[in-house]
């Protein structure tokens, strides 16, 4: 006995096929119009369910990734800042060091881009399955010494798992607390243990670390592990913010 398309309709929601239940009826005037044989209709309604689940498992990550963009290297302007490490940059994004365990220490001057290409790096692995966390690094520490013993286990077993964790702007506000330090010590020392991979972006020197966690012991084991497999890129130049600003503000001259 067949199913009336309303019966056929609460099956698939039933069975929670969302992607099939979207696009049925074009799916069914499509055949009926091109008179395609079943098996042709049939792949693409089970095409339509696996794009929909596709979909929303990449929403998914995104939103569990922390990231506030969704950025790619499509449009960075390389030519403003010659030179930027721009093979070495390519390289990370094809997502290798990711697989084979590896860092990357991201350092450089303000504006230069750093946090751009984490991200673009971060964004890439998401679309390619992966478990991201990027961390607005000072804050983001700063924040969870306040938390409760179960909070934060409770915000640290993601951070120890992600395929890929970000450490964006480490040493922002320059010293850090001693509980932060500890926090970026346990970090790096697990996920070293366990070859998971990080990457680090900061303005500051390795050189001047210790200054800034206020123990240059911590400094050295952190740094050890961090650049035991890493890749170093340095970003040197002017600043890309400064520029749009500038661009801005000649545009509400002319305007004006």
């Amino acid at each position: 006995m067949s199913m009336t398309m309303n019966e056929i309709e609460r099956a698939l929601r039933d069975l929670r096929l969302s992607g099939i239940r979207a696009t049925l009826e074009t799916r069914v005037l499509q055949a009926q119009a091109n008179q395609a044989p079943f098996l042709e209709t049939f792949s693409m309604i089970l095409q339509d369910e696996l794009d929909r689940r596709r979909s929303r498992l990449l929403d998914r990550r995104y939103q569990h990734s922390g990231l506030d963009e969704r950025a790619t290297l499509t449009d960075f302007d390389w030519r403003f800042n010659p030179k930027l490490p721009r093979q070495a940059c390519f390289e990370l994004h094809t997502l290798k060091f990711v697989a084979e365990g590896q860092n990357a220490l991201i350092i450089g001057k303000p504006g230069t881009g750093k946090s751009r290409i984490a991200k673009a790096v971060a964004y890439q692995a998401t679309l390619q399955g992966l478990d991201v966390r990027v961390l607005e690094a000072d804050s983001v520490f700063a924040k969870y010494a306040l938390c409760s013993g179960a909070d934060q286990q409770r915000q640290l077993r993601p951070w120890l798992d992600a395929d890929l964790l970000v450490l964006d702007d480490l040493f922002l506000a320059r010293r850090i607390s001693d509980s932060a330090g500890e926090l970026l010590q346990m970090l790096v020392h697990q996920r070293y243990k366990t070859r998971r991979s990080l990457v680090v972006t900061s303005n500051r020197v390795v050189q001047d670390w210790g200054k800034y966690l206020g123990d240059n012991t911590m400094a050295s084991t952190i740094l050890d592990r961090l650049m035991h497999r890493s890749h170093l890129l340095e970003f040197e130049g002017r600043s890309y913010r400064l520029k749009e600003a500038a661009t801005r503000f000649a545009q509400q001259a002319s305007d004006s």
